[in-house]
């Protein structure tokens, strides 16, 4: 479930306001509930937060004051990119020249995008002039020389080419992952992504007070952008560099559980009711601690724990007016044969 909190600010006690959130919410907590906080709120609580004139000035500062940048395959969106290629045109001497092919790395398309309405490379075009600099769209790809630097603007960490740069190398001294992950404040300012000390020091900080409170342990995780993809517009959401900076122990990991169906209509296909019932929870209480590879498991999810939990979250919470930043997950350890 959502739980509505207070709006942010820069320098709140985000650990006590979601400390209190939680118990004024939650009539029984129990041990390994989880608690997941949008990294939003968390980089707002921060304040980690950039103008484009110091984008600008950190470029200048990393690459030299270049006469042109040349931008790879950045994301078509005006909340993420969009502020970044302003900071950009700032710092070039005289051209920007982007590289944009028909649809981005997310599943954005160029032309009449289905959900803004935007030609993105007129979009882009109009941003870096406004800035008084030339702008060429191309959808190939250029090398790097003394008077043209290349950055690579793909939205998760990656190797690259040398001479080449990327997003991450920008704002690193106010986030690990540097312009990665960042997005809009206002039309001169954008909110980074939460540093990972900052985060991990936040998470603590409210098992510690919970397990005070109540005496019991539950889980906590920052979450981002939950990567699902999303079956009309083909979008992926998932901009930020990765799914959770931060989370308690017991999240680390992957579910090691047993199909089911496949136990319902292969194993046992020939018990029904209370006797296919125990049969199926006498199978999973002795499971192999570790199933991967195992066959019993096909079919279920191989991913991370906090893969699948921030896409939980961050489908319950939404990006819009819900105000639920935080968000409250029972049971998610327990299973079938659990007892009530």
């Amino acid at each position: 479930m959502g739980l509505i909190a207070p709006i942010i600010r820069e320098g709140d006690n985000l650990a006590q306001i979601v400390t209190d959130t939680v118990l004024n919410a939650i009539d029984k907590i129990e041990d390994k509930d989880i608690i997941g906080v949008t990294e939003s709120v968390v980089a707002r609580a921060q304040g980690n937060y950039v103008s484009v004139d110091e984008i600008a000035q950190n470029i200048k500062k990393v690459l030299g004051s270049p006469d042109k940048i040349f931008l790879y395959n950045p994301i078509y969106s005006r909340n993420r990119f969009a502020m970044i290629l302003k900071a950009f045109a700032r710092a070039a001497k005289s051209q920007i020249i982007i590289s944009m092919p028909p649809v981005d790395e997310v599943g954005n398309v160029l032309k009449n995008h289905p959900f803004t309405g935007l030609d993105y490379d007129k979009y882009y075009q109009e941003i870096v002039e406004k800035e008084g600099k030339q702008c060429m769209i191309t959808q190939g790809k250029i090398s790097a020389d003394e008077n043209t630097k290349c950055v690579h603007c793909g939205l998760h960490l990656s190797k690259v080419e040398g001479g080449w740069f990327q997003l991450a190398d920008f704002c690193k001294e106010k986030c690990e992952y540097g312009l990665l992950g960042s997005n809009k404040a206002s039309e001169e300012n954008l909110k980074l992504f939460p540093s990972k000390s900052y985060a991990t020091a936040l998470i603590n900080t409210i098992q510690q007070n919970l397990k005070s409170k109540t005496g019991k342990t539950v889980e906590v995780m920052v979450y981002g952008d939950g990567c699902f993809k999303d079956p009309v517009g083909g979008i992926w959401e998932f901009a930020d560099p990765v799914v959770s900076p931060a989370y308690t122990q017991a999240l680390e990991g992957t579910p090691n559980e047993l199909k089911l169906k496949n136990l319902a209509d292969e194993k046992f296909q020939n018990l029904t009711g209370e006797e296919l019932n125990k049969a199926i929870k006498k199978e999973i209480a002795r499971k192999n601690s570790n199933l991967k590879g195992n066959m019993s498991a096909q079919g279920t999810t191989p991913r991370r724990l906090t893969d699948l939990l921030g896409s939980l979250m961050d489908l319950t919470s939404g990006s819009g007016d819900k105000g639920t930043p935080i968000i409250y997950v029972k049971r998610y350890f327990q299973n079938y044969a659990t007892e009530k």
